[in-house]
């Protein structure tokens, strides 16, 4: 695999700010996306009480939503937990898990934000950067913004808004359950991030990318 954008990863939480700011200008909010035919969704887990991070990488076909492929990998926890830089505590370990993946998708769905992120550059967007690849941020937790409720039934969605800034979309993937906050990651406009995660989505909450890559990443293994 190789990277589009590459940068140290031992940095300060100073340096690290300082890194989003000028790495978020090359952040693509409009669709320049592949004929997507395989999706990935990406999740991290810790271990020995944080200190290793374990991501895993699920891939599923698009739009029938097969399982295909996964892949998990660990590295020792080097950067602190931090609200807003947890992409540099988790993303060394998301990148050798994706390493491991015979093809790369066209497409990844991350558990964080897009650029729904006090500096426009959340995990998704990180990642998608790094790898110029599309990218979905689907967090199930609001970081920031206000917005007003969705209506209760599937498919719907509000703007949730920054200042004057509309970062992403509150969607409601199942009627009547609470919403998840989709974000475009890179290279995906807001509209379309709506209609993808929607599409990756089957009787559950959260993506079924997701929802594989995350009991990859849960699952506690003494090695």
């Amino acid at each position: 695999m190789k990277l589009k954008i590459e940068h140290p990863w031992r940095l300060t939480p100073a340096e690290a700010v300082a890194l989003q700011y000028e790495l978020s200008g090359r952040v693509e909010r409009y669709d320049r996306l592949p004929e997507i035919c395989r999706v990935a969704g990406v999740d991290v887990g810790f271990e020995q009480d944080g200190r290793m991070t374990r991501a895993a990488v699920a891939v599923l076909s698009f739009p029938d939503l097969q399982l295909m492929e996964t892949a998990v990998a660990r590295c020792p926890s080097e950067f602190p937990y931090i609200p807003g830089l947890l992409s540099f505590r988790e993303l060394p370990a998301v990148l050798a898990a994706l390493d491991k993946v015979k093809t790369l998708p066209d497409l990844i769905l991350c558990d964080g934000q897009g650029i729904a992120h006090p500096r426009r550059f959340g995990i998704a967007s990180h990642l998608g950067v790094l790898l110029d690849l599309p990218t979905i941020g689907v967090g199930k937790t609001r970081l920031i913004g206000h917005y007003a409720e969705p209506p209760v039934e599937k498919g719907n969605w509000s703007p949730l808004i920054d200042g004057n800034e509309v970062i992403g979309a509150v969607l409601r993937t199942r009627t009547g359950v609470k919403p998840v906050y989709v974000s475009t990651g890179h290279r995906v406009s807001l509209r379309s991030a709506v209609e993808l995660t929607l599409g990756c989505v089957g009787r559950y909450r959260l993506p079924e990318t997701t929802r594989h890559a995350h009991r990859l990443a849960s699952v506690e293994k003494n090695v």
